[in-house]
């Protein structure tokens, strides 16, 4: 999640979280031709600053969404994106696999895109790390590995340090200088302090997916699609409005709030009151 001036039930919510999405962490293979331009097993979201544009990072690409809702493919690329953040106009941060028309290993560990989407750099931990977390904070950027089960750590995106090792399926941060809020593989949520990796359970709603506004208001999603709000750094909740669906990422951007299901995505300017579907 791009911030101005910060420089990120049952068995069915934990094979949901266990998952970490994709079923297998191998390249992308391109769908049929009929289903070139439909968006579906989406990862991630992100608004971009510049042009106010929505982007979704999918199993099988990411897409550009236009102020109409119609979607389409970003340099007809077929990458597996895992993970998924703007950070800045035109400046994305992701993960995954590659298209398998391309040379490179299963995991692509950091990548960044600095033209909105259209070409990408290896930044760090190609062939090793598979990143289903990235999460700016201050001038650190927290990111989840699924392969070895660790957040890490990094102030420069190119070393890293463990901060916890544990299952995680989300990572909410509104600054460098305050504990972190995740949501564990059951998803229950935990508080983590960046430093010593130290964690307290903090209770609660289960949840899914995390997200802070710029006045640092926790918000989350649950499994049946529930949002709710905390203003205590998530010791207590409020309910304010839902989506259709279970999630499958959110983001919170100065246009508006995004939920996705796995194959729609909605998004709210009420702060999560009311909801409308925009693709």
């Amino acid at each position: 999640m791009y911030r101005p001036h910060i420089a990120l039930t049952g068995i069915l919510l934990g094979a949901a979280l266990l998952s970490g999405g994709c079923a297998k962490d191998t390249p992308a293979t391109p769908p049929p031709a009929d289903e070139d331009a439909s968006v579906g097993h989406i990862h991630g979201l992100g608004v971009d600053p510049a042009t106010d544009s929505l982007y979704v990072a999918t199993h099988f690409g990411l897409f550009h969404v236009d102020q109409s809702g119609q979607p389409s493919r970003v340099a007809d690329r077929y990458q597996d994106t895992m993970a998924f953040t703007v950070v800045g106009p035109g400046y994305f941060l992701g993960s995954g696999h590659p298209d398998l028309r391309e040379d490179l290993p299963a995991h692509l560990g950091l990548i960044e895109f600095t033209d909105a989407g259209e070409t990408w750099t290896a930044l760090a931990l190609q062939g090793e790390a598979d990143f289903h977390i990235l999460e700016p904070a201050g001038d650190a950027l927290y990111a989840y590995d699924a392969t070895s089960g660790r957040l890490l750590r990094s102030e420069d995106r190119k070393s890293f340090d463990e901060v916890f090792r544990g299952p995680l399926t989300s990572v909410a941060a509104a600054d460098d200088s305050v504990p972190l809020i995740a949501t564990d593989g059951n998803g229950q949520l935990v508080s983590i302090d960046a430093i010593s990796g130290e964690t307290r359970e903090l209770g609660g709603p289960t949840m899914m997916y995390l997200d802070t506004t710029p006045d640092g208001t926790l918000a989350g999603v649950d499994p049946d699609g529930v949002v709710r709000v905390s203003t205590d750094t998530g010791r207590a909740w409020r309910e304010v409005g839902s989506i259709d669906g279970q999630p499958a990422a959110f983001t919170i951007s100065a246009q508006g709030w995004y939920v996705a299901t796995e194959t729609a995505v909605y998004r709210s300017t009420d702060d999560g009151d009311t909801w409308s579907r925009v693709l």
